[in-house]
């Protein structure tokens, strides 16, 4: 099964505390409504393991895909490119990283 990890940072003008309250009550449970997504989490970084160094991206996101194919499918619809045009004001240049489990 396919897991998308999504790494960003908030714009500079973001608000950290609008982002959140938009990622709870809005962007987690439409992605997790989704048919081709088992499962959705978003992620605060607290910092480095071992470290007192931030972490070079203030969130994470998991998804967890049950098809790539229905995947591209779902976030075509209308209330999708809403949440994902809410999700670019908000994050800066997220990096999409596309993985397979190895066993």
């Amino acid at each position: 099964m396919p897991r998308i990890v999504v790494l960003f940072n908030l714009k500079p003008d973001a608000d950290a505390s609008a982002y959140e309250d938009w990622a709870r009550n809005a962007d987690i449970p439409t992605v997790n409504g989704l048919p081709s997504v088992s499962g959705f989490t978003v992620h605060r970084s607290t910092g480095l393991l071992g470290s007192d160094a931030p972490s070079p991206y203030q969130y994470v996101e998991i998804l967890d895909v049950t098809s790539m194919d229905r995947l591209f499918q779902d976030i075509s619809t209308e209330a999708m490119q809403a949440i994902a045009a809410q999700f670019r004001d908000f994050a800066d240049n997220p990096q999409f990283i596309v993985t397979e489990d190895l066993a």
